[in-house]
């Protein structure tokens, strides 16, 4: 883009009290374009290419399933589906909430698809998982039934896929006890529920969401289920302060919580919250060290980490499932 300006000759004037007013030149003038800075070598993944992602995308497609991968547009999709590696969202791809950091598309859902749970199945059987992740959107709209369907889809999967173990990574149910209990007792290996990041950033990060339900939560299912392992994430890179992050570690473990996820949060569009500012993977490695003291049986760092990221290694480190 080119700008043209008017600026005066020189000498403008010619003596006291003269302004020569026919001196005036055209100045054209280029301004300098802002290159985005590269991206550190520490935040590149691979490309999603190859047969396992495609085949995988194609048997999603058939049975009209959603992944959160795709929805959240999450950086690990090509690793993760070369080894057919999948986290299926269930009640939709629309999420009755407006979180300031996610990519997942928002709106009024359609009603629940209580047939989604055994078509979710039929996907883990047909890829032959030994560990599936299980998430879904936010359903505001009927607490009870997104509740009953992962109930529904964990029996399922029992079922369909004898032998596969189970993460599922839920809504808070907006603490709904009944609800909790519902997902509790069909008895996942992992259950998963984020804390996502600090108290005072809740408001503009997680709208309709609270810190304290969260943490609640998270208590109430260990009360339920002792044996049952329970999980949690955490973003940086919104503002927070490392004052604030370790806080937040020690009101998770103090839930009973075994496993945290801390991952750099990256901003999906122009439309989403501001990446205050990138983490070093020694600063993930030093996050890593503080959170283990205070008490987490496994804890999994680093700026591509996202929930679902190695959850089968993860749940194994904390005796939840054996290792095959």
């Amino acid at each position: 883009m080119l700008i043209w300006l008017l600026a005066p000759s020189f000498p403008v004037f010619a003596g006291p009290g003269f302004y020569n007013k026919d001196v005036m030149d055209l100045v054209q003038i280029e301004p300098m374009r802002r290159l985005p800075a590269p991206k550190p070598e520490w935040l590149k993944a691979r490309a999603p290419v190859g047969e396992n992602y495609h085949s995988l995308k194609r048997l999603a497609r058939s049975l009209d399933l959603h992944t959160v991968c795709e929805s959240a547009q999450c950086p690990n999709i090509g690793e993760c589906w070369h080894h057919k590696t999948a986290t299926f969202m269930l009640l939709g791809n629309l999420c009755t909430r407006r979180c300031g950091f996610c990519a997942v598309p928002k709106g009024r859902p359609e009603p629940i698809d209580f047939d989604e749970p055994r078509r979710v199945a039929q996907a883990v059987s047909a890829l032959g998982l030994e560990f599936a992740v299980i998430t879904s959107v936010n359903r505001d709209d009927d607490l009870m039934g997104g509740a009953r369907v992962f109930a529904m889809v964990i029996d399922e999967i029992r079922r369909q896929a004898p032998g596969c173990r189970v993460e599922v990574l839920i809504p808070d149910f907006q603490g709904d006890h009944e609800a909790i209990r519902t997902v509790v007792e069909a008895q996942p290996e992992v259950l998963n529920h984020n804390t996502e990041t600090v108290p005072r950033l809740y408001r503009v990060a997680r709208s309709g969401a609270r810190y304290e339900r969260s943490l609640e939560l998270l208590r109430y299912a260990k009360e339920l289920r002792p044996e049952g392992a329970t999980k949690s994430g955490v973003m940086v890179g919104l503002g927070e302060e490392t004052c604030e992050l370790l806080e937040v570690f020690r009101d998770l473990a103090a839930t009973g919580c075994d496993i945290l996820t801390i991952g750099q949060y990256l901003r999906p569009s122009r439309d989403h919250l501001p990446m205050k500012r990138l983490y070093t993977p020694r600063e993930f490695a030093e996050l890593k060290i503080e959170a283990l003291k205070i008490g987490f049986r496994h804890v999994e760092s680093g700026p591509l980490v996202r929930s679902s990221y190695h959850a089968h290694e993860q749940a194994a480190a904390t005796g939840a499932i054996a290792m095959a």
